[in-house]
């Protein structure tokens, strides 16, 4: 069975996950400086802990498998650039989004429906990619201000 996460989130962390890692909205470019060095695998259980995906979802948004994940951790391993760029980005959309949405939760079910903005698809499959998460921030901000396509 998955592990699910989402009953768990608690309303914040996102923000402390977001402070630990040095996201900052207001600065894309520290963002990608940072995933340029890698980061910890720590990161990924973090994101898991605040996301609510399960432990298979995300990893295969990182297009990694869980035991992957598990021995980069023993090994205290850091994640390559374009892994860490995506967790970043990540972390940062699920900080948006609880602004946005109010919960994790809600954002989690707008994830898995077909988005009309996002040309039909379901924001989560678009994910898998850095160039991905920036279409589905560009989409919160659209709904943010009430620009629905």
């Amino acid at each position: 069975m998955a592990e699910n996460n989402s009953n768990s989130i608690k309303s914040g962390m996102v923000n402390e996950v977001a402070e630990k890692y040095q996201v900052s909205k207001e600065n894309p470019f520290s963002l990608v400086n940072k995933a340029q060095n890698g980061i910890p695998v720590t990161a990924f259980f973090d994101l898991l802990a605040i996301s609510g995906l399960t432990r298979e979802e995300l990893a295969g948004l990182l297009d990694l498998s869980f035991k992957t994940i598990q021995r980069y951790e023993k090994e205290k391993k850091k994640l390559n650039a374009l892994n860490s760029e995506q967790l970043l980005k990540m972390i940062s959309l699920y900080q948006k989004a609880e602004e946005i949405f109010g919960s994790i939760e809600s954002f989690n079910r707008w994830l898995r429906k077909p988005s009309v903005g996002l040309g039909g698809h379901h924001p989560l499959s678009l994910m898998k990619t850095p160039g991905g998460i920036d279409l589905i921030r560009d989409e919160l901000i659209r709904i943010e201000y009430g620009a629905l396509a």
